[in-house]
Parts: structure tokens; C-alpha cells; sequence
């Protein structure tokens, strides 16, 4: 695993009212600050610069960029947490990854559990790992390269990763789970949040949230 060199790019907002804000977490940024030295910038001290009261609501990968959802205050934290666990939030995510599947488009269903020995990597289980579905669809392909819109049903740790992995596809550039010209084809892990859809719980309203893939 690389050395922790968060891109000094500034982070940009996607939505913001008096309830919650969207920001586009680069790829190479943590959500939370990490554990040691060197690693207190993330999206989440970013954000509170500007919007002292956000909060935590869920994560991405260090190596995953997009949408990162924060709660402005504890009670709208746990309103917004609530959605994450009941399934009540529309996540996709585009992702580049090596080969193209067949059938162009399924569901992955692959139970995961913590590779302790390997930590923070996961793995198949077959018989302690919990239930983890992913939804996709092939978007377009190019050689030995395909585009992918991901629905996770789950929300488990490095989900898509292993998910795509395991089924002969892993994700351009990921130091975790891809190897040889897949690790290769790509700087940077090829996999991007593109869209959270909710409905606000302060206002009621449908909101639908898009931020654009970068590469």
C-alpha cells in the first residue's frame, strides 16, 4: 500500500443546505481521518473547515472518489444513517474494470467477511460472510476494457472490489485486488460514486445527486 499523499486539490460542494452537505472526494483523500501520523486531512476536516457542524454519515475508499454525503448536526446524522441502513439511499457507482462480463448485465452475490490476517482486505465466505449483493450493467467496451454502472444492494467494506474480483473482473488500478495489466491499465482506482438519490429527510423533497465521472 502506498504512503498517504492526499491531492491538494480543493474539495468541491456539490449541494449544501441548513440540514446536510455533498461534496466530491477525490480519489487519494480518506473520508475520516486514519489512524497514525500525517493522516488528519480528509474529506471529513475539509468539510468542517467550511461547515463547522458536518458529520459522518457513511465512507468511501481512500481510492474512491465522488459523492461523499455529510449531516449538518447529530439529529440530521442519525436521520441520514437511518436511510444508509434501511436501504432507503439509490447509490451508483461507475467503475472500469478488465474484460467484459457476461452477461452484460446481473447480480453479484457473494457473502464477505474481514481477511483478518490481511486487514484491511476482505474475502469470500461462504460461511460466515455476511450477504452482499451488487446490481450491474455494462455501460460500453473497448479491447480488454469495460465500463460498468454498480448498484450495491449491500453496503459491506471494499464490496464492489472484491465482488468484481472474484467474478474474473477487478477494477483498473486497484492495489488491493487487482494485479499484472489490470493493476496496470490505470494511476489511480478506476471507480467513482456517481449518484445518491433520498428523500431529504428535514424537507421532504426528492433529492437526486450527481457528480460526474472523472475519468
Amino acid at each position: 500500500m502506498t504512503d498517504y499523499a492526499p491531492p491538494k486539490t480543493r474539495l468541491e460542494i456539490v449541494h449544501a443546505d441548513e440540514f446536510l452537505v455533498a461534496v466530491d472526494k477525490p480519489s487519494g483523500l480518506l473520508s475520516v481521518p486514519g489512524r497514525g501520523e500525517g493522516k488528519a486531512d480528509c474529506a471529513l476536516s475539509r468539510s468542517q473547515a467550511v461547515y463547522p457542524d458536518a458529520l459522518t454519515v457513511h465512507r468511501l475508499d481512500m481510492a474512491t472518489s465522488g459523492l461523499l454525503l455529510l449531516a449538518r448536526g447529530k439529529d440530521m446524522q442519525r436521520a441520514l444513517s437511518g436511510l444508509f441502513e434501511r436501504g432507503e439511499v439509490q447509490k451508483r457507482y461507475i467503475a472500469d474494470v478488465w474484460g467484459a462480463p457476461h452477461p452484460a448485465a446481473g447480480e453479484i452475490s457473494l457473502p464477505l467477511i474481514t481477511d483478518w490476517p490481511r486487514r484491511p482486505l476482505q474475502k469470500v465466505d461462504q460461511e460466515i460472510g455476511k450477504p452482499s449483493i451488487t446490481r450491474y450493467e455494462t455501460l460500453s467496451g473497448s479491447g480488454s476494457i469495460a465500463r460498468l454502472a454498480l448498484t450495491p444492494q449491500t453496503g459491506r467494506s471494499h464490496q464492489l472490489r472484491v465482488h468484481l474480483a472474484e467474478t474474473g473482473h477487478p477494477i483498473l488500478g486497484d492495489e488491493f485486488y487487482a494485479t499484472g495489466e489490470a493493476l496496470a491499465a490505470r494511476p489511480r482506482l478506476a471507480l467513482h460514486a456517481e449518484r445518491l438519490a433520498f428523500v431529504h429527510p428535514a424537507t421532504g423533497a426528492a433529492l437526486d445527486l450527481v457528480c460526474p465521472c472523472p475519468f
